[in-house]
């Protein structure tokens, strides 16, 4: 997509951001339960969309296509509707956040290939791996930076 803004989050855009990363959970995240999806439900919906930096990727006529958290420099959240996956978004994104902070890191699940590939080809490198999630559960990350 050539025309795309991106732009703070506002309160209004929770609901619909909450429905972009259970769509993009869902055809992402395999490895994930649905009592799983429902327990992050409310933590992504109540704490870490209003609690952390947003950016919102959205057409010109505001549809909005996916979204980024930041914490300082590190990527917290980047999800993007699926029927745009492979289309930039999630790359623009990420340009934006390197424009506003520099060099960035993430932690990628590691059961979701797909995500890690794609920020290994962003050109994020390996710097480590732990086999607990943020929230103490079994899901292993492995922890990325891009190069300074």
């Amino acid at each position: 997509m050539k025309t795309m803004i991106i732009r703070p989050r506002e309160n209004d855009d929770i609901p619909e951001l909450v429905a972009i990363w259970e769509s993009a959970v869902r055809a992402t995240h395999h490895f994930l339960s649905e009592d799983d999806i429902q327990f992050f439900l409310p933590l992504v919906r109540e704490e870490a969309l209003p609690g952390m930096e947003v950016w919102v990727a959205e057409t010109p006529s505001g549809k909005r296509l996916g979204f980024m958290g930041l914490d300082e420099a590190k990527v917290e959240m980047l999800f993007v509707d699926p029927a745009r996956h492979g289309q930039g978004t999630g790359r623009r994104l990420l340009d934006h956040a390197r424009t506003l902070k520099g060099p960035l890191s993430v932690d990628v699940n590691e059961q979701n290939p797909d995500a890690h590939g794609f920020y290994l080809k962003y050109g994020f490198v390996q710097t480590g791996h732990s086999e607990l999630d943020g929230s103490g559960r079994p899901f292993p990350l492995i922890h990325m930076e891009q190069p300074a």
